[in-house]
């Protein structure tokens, strides 16, 4: 199963999880996403294998719900104060 549909039953299992999930795709988001099918904003798989190796030295490895949702609420965390200290 691709991480991408782990990330779906994710949001399937724990709804709360959709909007960090969301902010997540759009701030990873592709280069020219909506020049290419499917036209989703998603993260390129080259992105999510890179992340997978440098965390787990796996990019086969599929990271717990757990893991994820710590993973999405601390890249939620950082945006957000990101955007606070832009705004300052």
């Amino acid at each position: 199963m691709s991480l991408y549909l782990t990330m779906v039953g994710l949001a399937l299992r724990r709804p709360r999880a959709l909007p960090h999930l969301l902010g997540a795709a759009w701030a990873f988001r592709a280069r020219g996403w909506y020049r290419r099918f499917p036209f989703v904003p998603l993260p390129p798989r080259s992105y999510l294998r890179w992340r997978l190796e440098t965390a787990y030295g796996d990019p086969e490895h599929r990271p717990s719900d757990g893991e994820l949702l710590r993973y999405l609420a601390w890249t939620s965390t950082l945006r957000r104060e990101m955007r606070r200290r832009a705004d300052a």
